[in-house]
């Protein structure tokens, strides 16, 4: 049987401290990406809204152009920066997400953006699920009231380990998505997200397992860093965990990297010792990674 994972890899997720100045959010990312490379991490991964704060009152104000791709550099800072830190670095960058605008559409999204260490786009997600709740008493919050959804899967292929899957903050809710992403091969699900005090404490760490658990592979949850001066209060507590489901690391609500080394042997052994792959009823039940709409890799 193929290795999933095709050799070990370590993984950074940046817990990163965000302001309103775009040009700052990107030296700081830099600062941080370069520390995790130092430290031997091949796959970084940049939290949601990584360049800007988290607000439908920022999403156009911070808007980037990407398409048609590659975009100049006017026009998105931001992709050309994560491009060249990708090179820098020699490692695979997920690239957190950035609010950008379609000139085509005249829409706005929540949008993530994958390089190679050789700084070539590798993959574009778009948020698929929007981030619309009322908790009475608690939290408000509508990303429809400004940004639309995408409608692809994402998954990314690494020539030297393997395939993930990439999606963003809400998207972990609905389990529909890691199903196929797993069903497609892929050993990793990352998910740059900004839940926050409310939703973060109720279901950051259950959504987490939960995605691992059901589906035995690895997933990378990566949070901004909390700041309570700001408009909107990022839980933090980015974390990696196993396909067992148990933390291999996280961390507080304090600016931080959060480092893990994946392997195949677990996602091996988790498997064997529960074959979940080989007991599903589709005789009984629907797959539902039969006809999905996936982005190209």
């Amino acid at each position: 049987m193929t290795a999933l994972l095709k050799q070990s890899v370590k993984l950074a997720l940046i817990q990163l401290a965000t302001s309103a100045s775009k040009s700052e959010n990107l030296s700081a990312a830099r600062v941080k990406i370069l520390e995790a490379s130092r430290a031997g991490a091949r796959i970084i991964v940049l939290p949601e809204c990584f360049n800007s704060p988290y607000g439908c009152q920022y999403f156009p104000k911070f808007a980037e152009t990407l398409l048609p791709t590659p975009p100049t550099e006017e026009q998105s800072p931001s992709f050309h920066a994560l491009s060249k830190l990708a090179v820098e670095a020699k490692a695979y960058l997920v690239g957190g997400s950035i609010p950008e605008f379609d000139t085509y559409s005249k829409k706005y999204y929540n949008t993530s953006l994958t390089f190679s260490p050789q700084g070539s786009l590798l993959a574009t997600h778009r948020k698929m699920h929007l981030f619309d709740i009322d908790i009475p008493g608690r939290i408000t919050f509508r990303e429809s009231e400004v940004l639309s959804p995408g409608n692809k899967i994402t998954l990314v292929d690494l020539p030297e380990f393997g395939r993930i899957a990439v999606a963003i903050c809400y998207d972990v809710r609905f389990p529909e998505l890691a199903m196929i992403a797993a069903r497609n091969d892929a050993f990793l699900l990352i998910y740059p997200g900004a839940f926050n005090l409310t939703t973060g404490k109720l279901h950051w760490e259950l959504q987490a397992r939960a995605r691992a658990m059901d589906n035995q592979i690895y997933v990378g949850m990566c949070s901004p860093a909390r700041d309570m001066r700001a408009a909107y209060n990022a839980w933090g507590h980015s974390m990696v965990v196993d396909p067992n489901a148990e933390i291999i690391q996280q961390t507080d609500e304090k600016e931080s990297i959060v480092y893990a080394d994946l392997d195949d042997e677990r996602l091996d052994e988790c498997r064997k010792g529960i074959p979940l792959s080989k007991q599903r009823r589709f005789d009984v039940y629907p797959d539902v990674a039969r006809g999905s709409n996936m982005a190209p890799d």
